[in-house]
């Protein structure tokens, strides 16, 4: 459970995933397949939806990948996947929506860019989506992104700033648009006949300042629920850095209902990652449980092995493993805490605060490793047999603790 004050918003149900409301933080993601490509976009939404996403977005820019938005949701349900999948539209979605109504019943939620549905006709573009969306049932998330806000909103913004007695500097101009455009969209939709229930608003920036300031502008002015994310995070450490330091300000303020980790994968890379990454922010946070955390040292010259660094790997990659089983026959079992540390300076200490800890000896100590299980000394583990040993020790402590369906030792995962 989480520490922080939640905002209070509406409930949205968006093909069975509630968001907002009393409910859980929603973890997202995005294929960056062809959508007309059904065998490679079947792959990967399973890959995410296997990683832990609870809702995916697909492209849907052209008649073929409207076209195979059924055929793709035809074939997850046939490999018992029923994670919701949401259109992404931009410039022509109001047209491909129209002609191809088989997609938009598949799809459980349309995404779409105020500012990128038209110029001259935007407000009946716009609103031709939404009628659609009434017509299916469907809810709607208005993404407002700074990168392709309306020009004449920001326009008419900036003009009248610069006849202000006290004008703002142009990031505050640039702010009030994003908010004015989410929030004039929404007003729009439901004057359109939409629901507050249906609709969900993001204001995407990719500077990690301006993003927390932004939603901190607008969250106060609505009940909708927020979909938080950089709209560009970037590669590797720099864009999982990036977002854990703007989605954690705001999660903190309790500013957020879904969030999406908008990593650009190395070519040909795991596109799973973004999702492992959301997931870690809000279990970090302690906003919500995935799986057993693995608590480790860092190293230092007392450990100069790399025994307890190859420890911790394994009885972390053990873990991941084990829950698909886990998480079934033991109810609870993701809020299990782990430490392997690397010696005696923190090491017993560390162990003590976790579930189950052990203290491997660091460079020139005695040979010893002592376990610890809720802060009491249990035993102490010696020889080449010791990873081995704690992980039996873990599955009796998940076993005792978690209760749950036990079946034979090799399906609840017991060592052979």
């Amino acid at each position: 459970m989480s520490i922080w004050n939640r905002r209070k918003t509406v409930e949205v149900d968006v093909g069975g995933i509630r968001i907002g409301g009393e409910n859980p933080v929603v973890v997202q993601s995005m294929t960056n397949t062809d959508t007309a490509d059904v065998p490679a976009t079947v792959a990967q939404v399973a890959e995410l939806a296997l990683a832990g996403s609870e809702i995916v977005r697909v492209t849907v820019n052209h008649d073929a990948a409207a076209r195979a938005l059924p055929e793709i949701v035809s074939r997850l349900a046939d490999r018992g996947i029923d994670v919701p999948i949401v259109g992404d539209f931009h410039y022509n979605g109001h047209l491909l929506l129209a002609r191809h109504p088989d997609c938009a019943s598949a799809l459980a939620k349309y995404r779409i860019n105020p500012g990128n549905v038209g110029s001259k006709r935007r407000d009946e573009n716009f609103q031709a989506i939404v009628r659609i969306a009434l017509e299916h049932g469907k809810p709607v998330r208005i993404g407002v992104n700074w990168g392709s806000l309306d020009q004449h909103l920001l326009t008419r913004l900036m003009d009248e700033n610069a006849r202000s007695d006290v004008p703002k500097d142009a990031a505050a101009v640039l702010r009030d648009a994003i908010v004015e455009s989410a929030l004039r969209s929404a007003e729009l939709a439901e004057a359109t006949g939409l629901g507050s229930d249906r609709i969900i608003l993001s204001a995407k920036v990719s500077a990690v300042p301006e993003l927390i300031a932004v939603y901190q502008q607008l969250s106060p002015l609505s009940d909708y629920p927020l979909h938080l994310g950089l709209t560009e995070a970037g590669m590797g450490t720099k864009g999982t850095v990036a977002t854990a330091a703007a989605l954690s300000v705001l999660l903190i303020e309790g500013i957020g209902d879904t969030i999406r980790v908008s990593l650009t994968p190395r070519p040909g890379g795991d596109r799973t990652e973004e999702v492992r990454v959301a997931r870690q922010i809000l279990q970090s946070l302690q906003i919500r449980s995935f799986e057993p955390q693995v608590t480790s040292c860092p190293g230092c010259g007392r450990t100069t092995s790399t025994y307890f660094q190859e420890m911790a790997e394994e009885i972390q990659g053990h873990i991941r493993e084990r829950m698909p089983v886990w998480k079934d026959d033991f109810p609870g079992v993701e809020e299990l805490e782990v430490a392997v540390m690397g010696c005696v300076v923190n090491g017993p200490g560390e162990s003590k605060h976790a579930n189950l800890g052990i203290s491997l000896p660091g460079t020139f100590e005695e040979p010893k490793a002592p376990v610890y299980v809720d802060g009491k000394h249990y035993t102490t583990l010696r020889g080449e047999t010791l990873v081995e040993e704690f992980k039996s020790i873990l599955l009796d402590y998940i076993e005792r603790r978690y209760g749950g369906r036990v079946g034979d030792a090799s399906a609840a995962g017991r060592p052979a």
